[in-house]
């Protein structure tokens, strides 16, 4: 990887034939069944009758609408409208009822209801007990750690090359590991509440200041901080119960067992991240922090009032600080069609495919980008390193499909296009590649932005897809599945996109 246009991908899911997958072309097949039965019979009426028809469904199952297919968008159109007659799209908490049980059970909505926390083991030198996060849905278990980094914005393009190579070893190291599944980047940029300067300035605030120093350092503050952004970056390391069992069980097993080998696998990542990568800080979060990161992902102007509580309690007051886990979602949500909304807050999420162009280590750095003073913006992009074994044979299969595609089109008399040259190439530099040691990784991201529910949302999520396009990629609205886009752009817990993948 290097600080020039990177484009060295290829498509996520390459059809069995002609760019169909198994169960599109059984369905096209199925369907042309009848016209085949009326040429044998020489029945000319019903084939002409039954052409048509075939014609319909073949683009109801190929053609895609917005990345979505026209007959999977009528099942999942079916599937919402189902959901909020039964119910099922509005979320109530426990807390907000009074009813909760425990405190440190997580009560989060749609996707993430089968989220549970344990406090892990001692780790590390200082003894710290980083929080294991269990995926009950997903039979996953993740860890996620907070982190700082300088940036790439300032920095010289032999510095970016090496940040860029330290990503990719990364991803090689979790691929090497055999447990990782998924590698989760977050960065959100969150409005300054001013919660720190106002402690500092009631820290060292002088009596005998002069007045007008004291008017001017006021109008600066409420001039400037609703302009003011900060940026919160975490790392979420998921891994697989199918892939952790063994070890899990040689290590003593039950969830102690389990972290023990999460506890492996966080110091390699954590030593590549200070490393290579160039982290400067890389601190995995305890239950507290893990609630707060939730909770401020929910609900962004929460920030002010823990921050505050925490710097009174640091100063000796006695007071309550942090937020339990059993409230660290929101009070209530609603799955709308094209935005979500939670508590005070509405959400709308973008997917974010990769141009056929290519593009430079950075270009999503517009996305984070606020349009208005007091927007949120989030972005995550997910690595799914591949084990070398289940790589060969995906890209095996590429490979076949490209050259039978390629062959079928000569004898037809086509010629080869260039995007179909350039697929070819990708594929063979790509089994190149892995036959070098290098590991093929599966990439997405998710970008959401988050306003107050008052606000013109759907003006939001328009800002959102051109700041998409204008950083060079192509923007798709998660339609019908937007609290999944806010469980996995937004909140830290290893909650990837919905399990749905298309081709555009």
């Amino acid at each position: 990887m290097s600080a020039h246009r990177y484009g060295d991908y290829t498509r996520d899911v390459s059809g069995w034939f002609l760019g169909m997958t198994g169960v599109q072309l059984a369905g096209v097949t199925a369907a042309g069944v009848p016209a085949l039965l009326a040429l044998n019979a020489q029945a000319w009426g019903l084939l002409a009758l039954w052409l048509p028809v075939w014609a319909l469904l073949a683009a109801v199952q190929l053609v895609p609408i917005r990345g979505r297919a026209a007959g999977r968008w009528l099942g999942d159109l079916c599937l919402h409208v189902i959901g909020g007659v039964m119910g099922w799209s509005v979320f109530g908490s426990r807390a907000a009822a009074g009813i909760v049980d425990d405190g440190a059970e997580a009560d989060l909505p749609g996707v993430l209801a089968g989220i549970r926390a344990h406090d892990g083991p001692p780790y590390g030198q200082l003894f710290t007990r980083p929080v294991i996060v269990q995926n009950t849905a997903a039979r996953t278990w993740a860890v996620v750690a907070r982190i700082a980094h300088p940036g790439i914005g300032l920095a010289e393009p032999e510095q970016r090359n090496r940040m860029g190579a330290g990503l990719a070893e990364l991803c090689e190291l979790a691929a090497r590991t055999e447990l990782v599944d998924v590698l989760g980047l977050q960065v959100r940029t969150v409005p300054d509440d001013g919660a720190e300067r106002a402690a500092w300035e009631r820290t060292n605030a002088h009596p005998d200041a002069p007045a007008l120093a004291v008017r001017v350092n006021a109008l600066l503050g409420a001039t400037l901080t609703p302009a003011a952004v900060r940026t919160e970056a975490f790392v979420t390391v998921v891994v697989g119960e199918g892939r952790i069992a063994r070890a899990a069980k040689e290590s003593g097993g039950g969830i102690d067992g389990r972290a023990r080998v999460l506890h492996a696998v966080m110091a390699e990542v954590e030593a590549a991240l200070r490393g290579p990568v160039g982290c400067t800080v890389v601190t995995w979060l305890d239950s507290a922090a893990l609630a707060a990161a939730v909770r401020t992902g929910f609900a962004p102007g929460d920030r002010a009032q823990l921050i505050a509580a925490d710097l009174a309690a640091a100063a000796g007051q006695q007071l309550a600080t942090g937020v339990p886990m059993a409230a660290a979602g929101p009070t209530q949500a609603r799955a709308e069609v094209r935005h979500y909304v939670h508590d005070a807050w509405a959400s709308v999420t973008d997917t974010i495919l990769l141009p056929d162009s290519g593009a430079v280590l950075g270009a999503l750095a517009p996305v984070l980008v606020p349009t208005v003073a007091g927007e949120r913006r989030c972005l995550t992009v997910f690595l799914h390193p591949l084990p070398l074994a289940r790589a060969t044979r995906l890209v095996g299969r590429e490979e076949m499909s490209a050259t039978t595609g390629n062959e079928m089109r000569a004898r037809m008399g086509f010629r080869q296009r260039a995007r179909q040259r350039r697929d070819t190439e990708r594929i063979g530099a790509a089994d190149e590649k892995l036959a070098a040691g290098r590991a093929l990784v599966r990439s997405s991201a998710a970008a959401c932005v988050t306003v107050p529910a008052t606000w013109p949302v759907a003006e939001h999520g328009r800002q959102l897809d051109a700041s998409i396009r204008a950083a060079g990629f192509v923007p798709l609205r998660l339609d019908l599945a937007q609290d999944a886009g806010l469980a996995a752009a937004a909140i830290p817990l290893g909650v990837g996109l919905p399990d749905r993948r298309s081709r555009r």
